[in-house]
């Protein structure tokens, strides 16, 4: 191929690229850009050599197979968020866990790597040395780390949409997230920082709200928040629905840690934390 033709590539791929970001798309896929190349005079049999000089000269940002953002490069386009992102890798997509406790002021602590939450049948992007069991999988894509946490689709619920800059994503609410907290710890920080996390939530809790997600979600998680609530001093009626759930034997309140300390009968709770696992 000829240096001019090159060069003309390039010059039409910069068209497509201020084409997308005049059309307000800031992250597109290889068939949105097909469509888009004849508006910009690109024919579609340079369509992926033109990707290619794009994102080699530092106009788009690879995130997944045939998956592209606008880089910071292109002239009035504002950086895409690490959470626009998310929602473009996979689908369904909320921010979660550690991440969205942070957004909603639950902790201080800054997560290293973006949570997403999403299905188990969820296409996945690939993760290079993963294995197809794997349950949470990091996946480096637009200059940030995602994690992604996958559940039963019956357990995808408790989200909201909130604005990040100029794009709407989907986050777990307050109360969901908590509820994730209880469950997976390890991608809240820790049990500790959950802990602190429904203190700081306290004044503002949707009792009724968080008690019906920790029921859909399982006996453990229900039996783990009547006792944190108790903890906190909430009373009766709104346990009462806590403790009605059915279980068979006794959960520890941590499920990240070992299996010992007191047992809470009221609750079926073995209490695993510090300072309280004295028999």
């Amino acid at each position: 191929m000829s240096d001019t033709i090159k060069l003309k590539q390039s010059t039409v791929g910069i068209e497509l690229v201020r084409h997308l970001a005049a059309q307000g798309v800031r992250i597109f896929t290889t068939a949105q850009a097909r469509e888009s190349a004849p508006q910009v005079g690109l024919k579609g049999d340079y369509l992926l050599e033109a990707l290619h000089h794009l994102h080699r000269n530092g106009w788009i940002v690879p995130l997944r197979r045939g998956l592209y953002a606008l880089a910071a490069a292109v002239p009035g386009v504002a950086p895409v968020h690490e959470f626009e992102i998310a929602m473009a890798l996979v689908q369904p997509a909320a921010v979660s866990h550690w991440s969205a406790m942070h957004f909603h002021g639950l902790t201080q602590q800054v997560p290293r790597n973006v949570h997403v939450l999403t299905t188990a049948d969820a296409s996945m992007p690939r993760v290079r040395g993963a294995r197809s069991t794997d349950h949470e999988d990091g996946y480096a894509a637009g200059g940030s780390v995602f994690t992604f946490v996958r559940v039963d689709p019956r357990r995808f619920f408790g989200t909201q949409q909130v604005w990040i800059g100029e794009a709407r994503v989907t986050m777990t609410d307050p109360e969901r997230t908590l509820i994730d907290g209880l469950s997976k710890p390890q991608s809240c920080g820790d049990f500790a920082e959950v802990l602190h996390a429904f203190e700081v939530r306290r004044a503002d809790l949707d009792l009724e709200r968080i008690i019906d997600y920790a029921i859909r979600f399982d006996g453990a998680t229900a039996k783990r928040l009547g006792w944190v609530l108790e903890q906190l001093g909430v009373t009766s009626p709104h346990l009462e629905k806590l403790l009605t759930v059915p279980i068979k034997g006794y959960r520890v309140l941590d499920p990240t840690g070992e299996r010992k300390g007191p047992c809470d009968r009221r609750w079926m709770i073995q209490v695993n934390l510090p300072g309280r696992t004295g028999a």
